[in-house]
């Protein structure tokens, strides 16, 4: 019985989907739904893992097939923004089946951050375990609430680890060096910080500072919450990130660059005080493109692939309040939004699949379900 209304809520739903974006120029094929998922990550075969907010991980087939739920996950810190984060395999993954997962976890007392852990991913019948886990990076230091975690992660073509770390709504510690929260940050696969990071002779530059060990993870500051990370065909990094009141901003992310938060911002407290605006401040980097009103974005993708060649090196945006896809027209260090797509759902996650297509989770539509969708041409 539940296996038949869930048949008959996806068919309606293919039928609602299909008439709302038949102006756009791509298909919406509705594969499946989860329960809140936040992130996709392929695999070699061309299956999909897929995180839900609450603590799953689980691996789908592109026909829409799910596993059970994986066991060995780390505990999660499930409530506001917190929860299973973000996934991403290994470079080697088909020789050493390393999967990475980024979440919320508690510390001391009512305290939290974000952390990454990594682990084996061992397959049985229909779903199977993670082993062997090891917690590899931390935000630090833990805080107070369950907001911007940010917690996304990359890896580069030169195989270095990307963590995008929110400023956990407190401000001030986007701009501490003694924290690695606001910032962006590099890493070798293990959690070990790269020798050629910027900031990894900080303490010769700034004696008096403690010897913390975060300082050497950074490569870029002054963020709020950047809940997109990706790579454009020349391999430069960009970041998306929530503004405050407005203004959110798209980032080309450069070496020990320092983009402002919360000095600097085009948008404005939610309590009305205004933040002084990029150009009153040239000695932070401004952003490439910013929004007001919001559009409230989830995740980047930046498409490498063909199926849709016209949009080849152009990003995309993830849009939760807009619920909307945004597509971006990147030319060297600037950009500019070029068109936008009503998805009549908020989108929490985009991600080029191996043949081209675009697969996008939603946040939610009715109560906690989020429907996994894939966009081919027309």
């Amino acid at each position: 019985m539940i296996k038949h209304f869930l048949a008959v809520t996806l068919s309606f739903s293919v039928i609602a989907c299909a008439e709302a974006q038949s102006d756009h120029p791509f298909n919406v094929e509705v594969i499946t739904a989860f329960d809140e998922p936040w992130a996709l990550a392929f695999m070699p075969d061309g299956r999909m893992l897929v995180t839900e907010k609450k603590g799953a991980l689980r691996i789908v087939t592109q026909d829409g097939e799910q596993s059970n739920a994986f066991r060995g996950l780390p505990d999660v810190d499930y409530g506001g923004q917190g929860g299973m984060g973000d996934v991403a395999v290994h470079p080697d993954f088909a020789n050493n089946k390393l999967v990475y997962l980024s979440y919320a976890e508690r510390g001391v007392g009512a305290t939290r951050g974000a952390a990454v852990a990594r682990g084996v991913l061992s397959e049985s019948n229909n779903g199977g375990n993670l082993v062997d886990v090891e917690v590899i990076w931390r935000q630090y230091p833990k805080q107070f609430g369950y907001g911007h975690y940010g917690h996304r992660i990359l890896f580069d073509d030169d195989g270095y680890l990307w963590i995008s770390s929110g400023d956990r709504q407190k401000f001030t510690p986007a701009q501490d060096m003694q924290s690695n929260i606001g910032k962006i940050l590099r890493l070798h696969d293990d959690g070990s910080v790269p020798e050629d990071n910027p900031y990894v002779d900080y303490l010769e530059q700034e004696p008096l500072v403690d010897d913390l060990g975060v300082y050497g993870e950074i490569w870029s500051l002054g963020h709020r919450n950047p809940l997109g990370i990706d790579l454009d065909l020349d391999g430069n990094l960009w970041n998306i990130e929530m503004g405050p009141a407005h203004g959110d901003e798209l980032n080309r992310v450069k070496r020990a660059t320092n983009y402002g938060y919360p000095l600097v911002s085009n948008g404005d407290h939610y309590d009305g005080r205004e933040i002084p605006d990029h150009d009153t401040r040239p000695e932070f980097e401004a952003p490439a493109v910013w929004w007001k009103p919001a559009i409230s974005p989830g995740d980047l993708m930046i498409y490498r692939g063909n199926l849709f060649r016209e949009w080849r090196g152009d990003a995309f945006a993830a849009g939760l309040g807009s619920r909307a896809i945004v597509r971006i027209e990147l030319d060297g260090d600037s950009a500019r939004e070029v068109e936008r797509y009503d998805m009549g759902a908020r989108i929490r996650s985009i991600v080029e699949g191996p043949d081209g297509a675009l697969w996008v989770l939603e946040d939610d539509r009715a109560g906690s379900e989020g429907r996994l969708l894939k966009l081919t041409p027309k």
